[in-house]
């Protein structure tokens, strides 16, 4: 049993981690994902919330399919389209565990590196503070032009935000559910938690990840309207930051 496989077992039979997957139009991925976490945490104390952000295609029907032989699979629709950011925050309130894991819906991050993120996380001499376990994608299989496109956005936000992290746009990640609730939330937030984790006075730490090619469907972004975006959320991300304040905990009198 690898490291850390132990730490998600809770004897007392309490879920330990929830895994969050936001989707949209992903039906040729999300019976190998579903089935996939099913065998990567086989035996462990978890649950898998797949969170379909009104799709267009079958994929909400063939989630609700699979229920009836994934017994920790739940699914979330939402009513309106709302994008990823919002998909991942609907699976993270509605989540049991106090340990939440997130993956993209296409299927490009292997579930086999949950465990190691999270044991990262909850390891015995890990951080008090320790709140995010960004994945870091080790040999990205995206198109070349993708790639550019990653790294320039990459490129211009660890100059702006100082959030020493390479990779904060990749879908892997391990968090505590309780740092994450106090984080602000605005649309593409997931690609800045990193730099909002540390604002708000957590650590945060990498782990590298592996990384698939997309078998089923396209991305729903483009180099173009991810830059677009990304200028526009690093300029409200570095007004949250300059606007926080903390109080340095608080003692009930």
């Amino acid at each position: 049993m690898s490291e850390g496989v132990e730490e998600l077992k809770n004897m007392s039979g309490a879920l330990e981690i929830s895994v969050v997957i936001p989707v949209h139009n992903e039906s040729g991925n999300v019976e190998n994902l579903v089935s996939d976490i099913a065998e990567t945490l086989d035996g462990r104390a978890y649950e898998m919330i797949f969170v379909d952000d009104t799709s267009t295609d079958d994929t909400r029907a063939k989630l609700v399919s699979l229920k009836e032989n994934f017994s920790t699979l739940r699914v979330l629709g939402h009513r309106e389209n709302a994008g990823q950011s919002r998909a991942i925050r609907t699976g993270v309130l509605a989540a049991k565990a106090s340990i939440v894991a997130t993956l993209d819906g296409d299927g490009q991050n292997p579930p086999v590196d949950i465990p190691a993120l999270v044991a990262k996380l909850i390891r015995t001499d890990a951080p008090e503070n320790l709140g995010l376990v960004q994945g870091v994608r080790a040999k990205r299989q995206d198109s070349a032009w993708k790639k550019f496109g990653s790294r320039l956005a990459n490129t211009v936000r660890q100059n702006l935000l100082k959030d020493d992290h390479s990779d904060s746009g990749c879908g892997a990640k391990a968090f505590k559910k309780s740092a994450y609730l106090m984080l602000p939330y605005f649309d593409h937030m997931h690609r800045y938690m990193p730099a909002l984790m540390k604002a708000e006075g957590y650590e945060v730490e990498a782990v590298p990840v592996s990384h698939k090619q997309r078998e089923f469907g396209n991305s729903k972004y483009t180099n173009f309207g991810r830059l677009a975006a990304a200028l526009s959320d690093l300029r409200g991300v570095l007004w949250l930051r300059k606007r926080r304040r903390h109080p340095g905990g608080a003692d009930e009198l």
